[in-house]
């Protein structure tokens, strides 16, 4: 190779390496993702005596791109008091038997923050009858049925979806099922179906675009097994809040 040639390598290289290093330093400069990882706290302390909550954001925190608080409805202001989601990115919500105890105005709060400001939503399990989850969504969450499960094969249908990134099919090996027909509004992508040893299947990782923010359901995690301990599980949920952030991984 001549030496002119030789030269223009090197500064190509150079300024690869270059914009390389100012895209690095770009990420490392955005300010943490803020979630909140809200439960109603109905989760038996046998189980889970930090609750689901407490599980997932010691998980998140263990990314240094996430700062996660848990919080709860017994918490003041129902743990969402406006200066604390104003500045939350992320809220995550496990709920089961206390949806209607929820604050009406505190709903208003979550939605107009995912609507009209790009706030991000998760909703888990049995959220799919908690009151911000139905507002956002606009549709009842009704279920074609739930019961014993046994074991819950998780399989990966949109596998380029960023949420579904290093996943591939797992099983739990204990589980409540859902059975279709599951009423919420079109999703845009069915990212995960579960098939159970019940011989039920179930659309389990559905998302969607609400005004200015997205939302993202995912399915497992009820309170009597250890599924929100899962690696691949907490995965899929830390996959979600980069994605509902519009970060990238």
């Amino acid at each position: 190779m001549r030496r002119r040639e030789w030269l223009n390598l090197g500064k190509g290289l150079l300024l690869t390496a270059a914009a390389t290093s100012l895209g690095v330093a770009q990420q490392r400069g955005k300010k943490p993702i803020y979630v909140l990882a809200w439960s109603e706290r109905t989760e038996p302390k046998e189980h889970y005596p930090e609750g689901h909550n407490g599980v997932i954001a010691a998980f998140l925190n263990k990314d240094p791109n996430i700062r996660a608080e848990a919080v709860s409805l017994n918490d003041p202001e129902q743990g969402l008091p406006p200066e604390k989601l104003q500045r939350c990115d992320v809220l995550i919500w496990w709920g089961h038997v206390r949806h209607g105890e929820v604050r009406d105005d505190i709903v208003d709060r979550i939605v107009k923050r995912v609507k009209d400001e790009g706030m991000g939503f998760i909703a888990l399990h049995s959220s799919h009858y908690a009151k911000p989850f139905q507002r956002l969504i606009n549709s009842p969450g009704h279920l074609g049925g739930v019961g014993h499960g046994r074991e819950e094969h998780i399989w990966v249908v949109a596998p380029n979806h960023p949420i579904a990134k290093g996943i591939t099919h797992f099983t739990l090996p204990d589980e409540e099922y859902y059975a279709e027909p599951f009423q919420v509004a079109e999703p845009e992508t069915v990212v995960f179906i579960s098939t159970f040893g019940s011989g039920h299947w179930f659309r389990s990782g559905l998302t969607w675009s609400v005004g200015k923010g997205r939302v993202f359901y995912f399915r497992p995690g009820h309170e009597t097994f250890p599924t929100m301990k899962n690696e691949r599980v907490l995965k899929i949920i830390c996959n979600a809040v980069y994605w509902c952030a519009r970060r990238s991984l």
